[in-house]
């Protein structure tokens, strides 16, 4: 396989149930090309779900050469024990087991051929989008920084819960000028 191809395996989600509550698990998505890369993982009830979507693809936890986690909240990393020979890379960590590696994330994370990690602040000041480039277009893996299709037009949909409202504006702009399409955190993909 030459070129690169992104298949969300699950679009996620975000419901209010009440004062201060919400259901929320976040999108997983299976980026494929000359290697395999996972982004975001879901929660850890996610496991089973994880597994089989991957199965059906073809994918072995063994075969995922990277685990991108856009941040650090548990609906996005709750199932990176599942991939112990991939190098993670959380926020701004990069690690293969317990060997780190310092990467400055004002510059690009390249992974491979039309492959690369970058920093997109706001919903919290570590995160990182996953930038693929594919023969349908740019797609980019935003994580939070994007919650769903609607909040394009609905800004509290994703200001309630950014730590960096301003620096979060920014990050949008820059991917809705970039991207194609978006893989938002809490949703399906969508055409920009």
């Amino acid at each position: 396989m030459d070129a690169n191809e992104v298949i969300v395996l699950k679009p996620g989600y975000t419901v209010q149930t009440g004062p201060s509550q919400i259901r929320a698990d976040g999108t997983i998505t299976l980026a494929r090309g000359r290697l395999n890369l996972l982004v975001d993982t879901g929660g850890p009830w996610d496991r089973d779900f994880l597994l089989s979507a991957l199965e059906a693809h073809g994918v072995k936890p063994q075969d995922i050469s990277f685990v991108v986690c856009t941040h650090g909240h548990s609906d996005h990393t709750g199932n990176i024990n599942l991939f112990p020979d991939a190098v993670l890379i959380l926020s701004h960590d990069i690690s293969m087991g317990d060997l780190y590696t310092v990467h400055d994330f004002s510059k690009p994370y390249i992974i491979d051929d039309g492959i690369e990690v970058i920093a997109t602040p706001g919903h919290t000041q570590g995160d990182v989008s996953v930038i693929v480039r594919t023969n349908a277009g740019v797609v980019a893996i935003t994580g939070d920084l994007f919650e769903n299709e609607a909040d394009l037009t609905d800004d509290s949909l994703w200001k309630t819960s950014s730590e960096l409202p301003e620096e979060q504006q920014m990050s949008r702009n820059r991917i809705l000028k970039l991207a194609n399409f978006i893989v938002p955190g809490h949703g399906d993909i969508f055409t920009v």
